[in-house]
């Protein structure tokens, strides 16, 4: 983490000397966030219900070219959803609210001006990151003994796919909004059996400004 940490701060040193190249914003991202259970066997894991969540942090677009972008930065994001299951002697649903930090590693690609001063972009890749809280049926400690953390292999990825429209407002300062889906690829459960798996999948509104 610390790690992560110093090499946003040394974008943020380079942007203060090659501010024509990266721009560094922040965001907020309401979302809709579920998850996709599932298992060959008799204990039928599927998925029941999405949930609200919200989330956003630091955004960084790195340009190479005029309407090129590497897009990063760091963000706390809100996941889970309810499954449901058979088969095991413990309830036969559970509520999971997740916390991801998480880096974002993105191409982002933006049209000429549509009307004065307005982008359109569209922007695709991934995102890695790691599990920083967890909760089940609300509570931090599944049926009061061990963490519910404990209950989710901690690093996670994700394909990321967004568009939507940048416009100036200013000199150096440029608000967004748009729309992104977040694709989980790892199986991010460690308590049920090996046949079981849990992915991560969100729709997020992404809404920031750049300065």
């Amino acid at each position: 983490m610390k790690k992560i940490l110093l090499a946003l701060l040394l974008l943020g040193a380079t942007a203060g000397t090659a501010s024509a190249q990266v721009e560094i914003g922040i965001k907020l991202s309401p979302s809709i966030a579920y998850l996709r259970a599932d298992s060959p066997g008799v204990s039928n894991f599927k998925s029941e219900k999405s949930k609200l969540g919200i989330g956003g942090g630091l955004v960084v677009d790195y340009f190479f070219g005029q309407n090129y972008a590497f897009g990063t930065g760091l963000q706390l994001t809100s996941k889970g959803g309810t499954i449901s299951y058979s088969g095991f002697d413990l309830n036969n649903e559970q509520k999971i609210s997740l916390q991801y930090l998480e880096i974002p590693l993105t191409v982002k690609l933006f049209t000429n001006d549509i009307t004065t001063d307005t982008k359109l972009y569209f922007q695709l890749g991934g995102k890695i990151g790691g599990v920083v809280a967890a909760r089940i049926d609300g509570d931090k400690f599944y049926q009061g003994n061990e963490r519910s953390r404990k209950h989710f292999i901690i690093p996670d990825a994700a394909l990321l796919g967004g568009f939507g429209a940048e416009y100036q407002v200013g000199q150096s300062t440029k608000v967004f909004a748009g729309l992104s889906y977040h694709h989980g690829l790892a199986n991010i459960d460690r308590y049920f059996d090996n046949d079981v798996t849990i992915k991560n999948g969100e729709v997020a509104l992404d809404l920031g400004i750049k300065f």
